[in-house]
C-alpha cells in the first residue's frame, strides 16, 4: 500500500516534531528514515567523530522508539539522492515529509531529492521546525534582511504569536495506524560497518535546563571558572534537534529574556545563510576581502593545541580540544586572537571549530566568526581588539578556569606570550585598515 517517508536529519526527536507530524496526520502510513550521509562522512575525522555516536545513539533510540510503537524505521548509509532513487524504487511512496535545513549544501542535497521526487510523481514537503521565523518572514519595511540584530530582534519580537511556540502533536500520534511496517527493510548500518568506533564526550540530557540556570543566564554566562555550568550546555541538543527550539523558547520567554536573545540569534544567522550563501567562504563585507593575512601555519598549530602563552586562549583551546565544549566567552577570546593578534584568517579557525565542537552549526559559526573579525553583515568593529590579559580579569578573576585546564601554568613548562599584544593590536589595526580603505564604500 502507499507509504509515506518522514526523513529525519536535524530533528532527531519524534516530540514537537513539525514534519513527522504532518506526516503523521497525512492519511498514510509513515515509514521513518534517517541517511548516514557520505557526502558528510567522508569529511569526518575517522574513526573518531564524537558527533557521529551522538547522532547514531539518537537514530538506534529513534528506531527502539518506533518498533515499541508497531512501526518501522529506516536507516541507511549513502548519498541522499541514491538512497531515495532506491527507495522509490522498491516501495509504493507516495509523499516525502521532512523539516526545512537553511545551509547552502543541504539546500542544494533538498532540491536534488525534491526534483527526484516530482519526476516519479511523488509529493516532497519541508516544513519549517528548526527555527522560529525563517528565509523571509522577518525583513525590514523596504523588504530587505536585517543588517543589524537590534532591529531583527524587535521585528522578531513583535511578529511572535503564542501559536509560533506551540508544540506540534507527533508524539501522540506516533503509533499505528499512523505509522507503517516493511519486514523487508535492511539492517541499520553500525558504526564500524561505516568506518567508526564508538568516540563518546559529555553531554547533557536532552532536556530542559534548569529553571535557576536560566534565571541566572544572564549573569552567569560569560563568567569562567564558576564551580556549576554558567551556560545551558543545550546548544549540542539544539544542533541536532533532540531538543525543540520551540520549548527552549518558551522557558526563556517566561524566565529570561537574554537566552530568549540568543535564542533568536540562531533564527538570525539561518536567515543570512539563506539569503547569502556565499558566507561560509568569502567576507560578508567586500571592503574586508582583501586583509593581508598573515597564515603562519606554526603559530596556527600553536593556537590550536593552546600553546600560545595567554592563559586564557590556551584554556579555551585545551577545554574544547579536550571535551568538545567551549564556554561562550572563551569563544569570543579566542576568535579574537587568532584573527587579530595573530593575523590568521577568520576561514582557519572556522574550519578547526568545524572539526572540534560537538555543537557546531555552520551559520552560527560563521556567523559569530565573522563577527569577531569584523567581516560580517553583523560585526563587531572591526579595529576592537581583545585583549587576552584584560580579558582574563573581567571573566575569570579567581583564575580557576584557567589552572583547570592548565596545570603547568606559572612553572617553567608554560611557554611565554608568543607576541606581545600591543604590537599585534597595532598590526592588526595597519592590516585592516589598508584594505579597508583601499576599496570605496
Amino acid at each position: 500500500m502507499p507509504v509515506a517517508l518522514f526523513w529525519h536529519r536535524r530533528d532527531l526527536r519524534r516530540h514537537d516534531n513539525a514534519g513527522l507530524a504532518a506526516a503523521l496526520q497525512s492519511g498514510l502510513p509513515v515509514l521513518p528514515l534517517f541517511i548516514y550521509d557520505t557526502d558528510i562522512l567522508d569529511h569526518l575525522p575517522r574513526p573518531h567523530d564524537a558527533r557521529l555516536t551522538f547522532i547514531h545513539d539518537q537514530v538506534e533510540g529513534l528506531a527502539r522508539e518506533t518498533a515499541a510503537a508497531g512501526g518501522t524505521f529506516l536507516a541507511y548509509y549513502g548519498r541522499p539522492a541514491e538512497v531515495f532513487a532506491q527507495l522509490l524504487a522498491q516501495l509504493d511512496v507516495a509523499a516525502v515529509f521532512t523539516n526545512e535545513d537553511y545551509e547552502p549544501c543541504a539546500t542544494r542535497r533538498d532540491e536534488a531529492v525534491a526534483q527526484l521526487c516530482q519526476a516519479r510523481g511523488v509529493a516532497f514537503h519541508a516544513l519549517k521546525d528548526q527555527v522560529i521565523f525563517a528565509k523571509t518572514e522577518v525583513l525590514t519595511k523596504s523588504g530587505t534582511a536585517h543588517r543589524a540584530f537590534g532591529p531583527y530582534r524587535d521585528a522578531w519580537l513583535a511578529a511572535l504569536r503564542p501559536e509560533h511556540l506551540r508544540p506540534y502533536p507527533s508524539a501522540e500520534l506516533f503509533r499505528a495506524p499512523h505509522l507503517g511496517q516493511w519486514p523487508a527493510a535492511p539492517a541499520r548500518p553500525t558504526l564500524a560497518q561505516m568506518g567508526f568506533k564508538r568516540c563518546e564526550q559529555y553531554v547533557p540530557a536532552s532536556e530542559l535546563p534548569a529553571e535557576q540556570l536560566v534565571r541566572g543566564y544572564h549573569t552567569t554566562r560569560d563568567q569562567l571558572g564558576l564551580a556549576v555550568d554558567s551556560s545551558t550546555r543545550r546548544s549540542v541538543h539544539l544542533r541536532f534537534g533532540t531538543l525543540s527550539v520551540r520549548e527552549l523558547m518558551q522557558q526563556a520567554q517566561t524566565l529570561n529574556p537574554k537566552l530568549l536573545a540568543e535564542l533568536i540569534w540562531r533564527d538570525y544567522f539561518m536567515m543570512l545563510f539563506w539569503r547569502y550563501p556565499q558566507l561560509p567562504e568569502e567576507s560578508f563585507e567586500p571592503r574586508l576581502r582583501g586583509v593581508a593575512f598573515r597564515n603562519d601555519e606554526t603559530e596556527f598549530r600553536c593556537w590550536c593545541e593552546g600553546r600560545t602563552g595567554y592563559p586564557l586562549i590556551d584554556a579555551g583551546m585545551r577545554e574544547l580540544n579536550q571535551t568538545g565544549y567551549l564556554p561562550n566567552r572563551a569563544r569570543i577570546a579566542a576568535a579574537s586572537f587568532l584573527v587579530k593578534h595573530l593575523l590568521i584568517d577568520w576561514r582557519w579557525g572556522e574550519r578547526y571549530f568545524a572539526e572540534r565542537l560537538l555543537d557546531y552549526d555552520l551559520a552560527l559559526n560563521v556567523g559569530n566568526w565573522q563577527w569577531v573579525a569584523g567581516t560580517g553583515v553583523v560585526a563587531a568593529p572591526w579595529f576592537r581588539v581583545f585583549s587576552p590579559d584584560s580579558q582574563l580579569k573581567q571573566f575569570d578573576p579567581t583564575g580557576e578556569y584557567v589552572r583547570r585546564w592548565l596545570p603547568e601554568l606559572g612553572t617553567a613548562a608554560y611557554p611565554p606570550p608568543m607576541v606581545e599584544h600591543k604590537f599585534a593590536r597595532e598590526r592588526a589595526l595597519a592590516a585592516f585598515k589598508a584594505a579597508y580603505h583601499a576599496l570605496p564604500a
